[in-house]
């Protein structure tokens, strides 16, 4: 099984099922395609192995103080700080790629820890204690009014805050979010090669909307790709999800052949 069936299995199984750190790896593994995915997990064990303690306050301060874990100020954009074992060898990322590494590392320790997809900015909370969350990218812990004067930083006063923001999501939704953060940087580098993967990826999570089937046949046609194009948009009518706007597209795709 080549890595993006294992990525389709994975994110279309039960979600308790559904192990973040290998999502996450198979994800970077389309990037490197000799990357030994079980050996970039016992990384992780060997992490793990390495705190001191085992609650929230211990894992942040060995991740983000003693092995420097933190945000990428500089770079924030780039693609690699969406790839987990670039993230792990570097010790720097974006909020998501970051919370998966405290995430993962407190599942070994036994720590209950959520993902939290607030806008603009990925958390961890704290299981026991829904008022604790965890900033790995700025090496901080937040209460609630941390986290909303975190978001109205992000998006000015004038943005409405909303507590479910701050309610946990669970592993397939951070791996939709985490390719799509991926797409979007390697399109601002124009990779064009690389954002039709990290697209691929995105539809293969359930969830994906029309829109993101529409843009990865979009994208396979600006990779000249015209009759996987046109297949996608002839799926998208079949499954009465889109139309005639739908059809037509195809038919421009496959004339693109001749």
């Amino acid at each position: 099984m080549d890595i993006t069936d294992r990525f389709a299995e994975l994110v279309r199984g039960p979600e308790e099922r559904c192990q973040l750190d290998l999502g996450a790896l198979l994800i970077a593994a389309h990037a490197r395609r000799d990357l030994d995915v079980d050996a970039e997990l016992r990384r992780l064990d060997d992490l793990a192995a390495g705190c001191p303690g085992s609650d929230v306050e211990a894992l942040t301060a060995y991740l983000c103080g003693t092995l420097g874990f933190r945000g990428d100020t500089e770079d924030y954009s780039n693609p690699r700080n969406s790839l987990l074992d670039v993230v792990l060898d570097r010790r720097k990322g974006i909020p998501i790629s970051l919370s998966i590494v405290v995430l993962e590392v407190g599942r070994r320790l036994n720590i209950p820890l959520y993902g939290v997809g607030m806008p603009g900015h990925f958390l961890v909370r704290d299981a026991k204690d829904d008022n604790v969350f965890v900033d790995p990218f700025h090496r901080v812990r937040l209460d609630r009014e941390g986290c909303e004067a975190l978001f109205a930083k992000l998006h000015g006063s004038k943005a409405r805050f909303e507590p479910r923001f701050l309610e946990p999501v669970g592993p397939r939704a951070t791996m939709a979010r985490m390719v799509t953060n991926l797409q979007r940087s390697f399109v601002g580098q124009g990779d064009r090669a690389g954002a039709l993967w990290a697209q691929c990826l995105r539809v293969l999570v359930p969830g994906a909307t029309v829109t993101d089937r529409r843009q990865l046949a979009a994208m396979l046609a600006a990779n000249g790709r015209f009759d996987a194009a046109a297949q996608e948009l002839d799926a998208i009518a079949e499954e009465g999800l889109g139309g005639v706007r739908d059809r037509i597209a195809a038919t421009a795709m496959r004339a693109k052949l001749n």
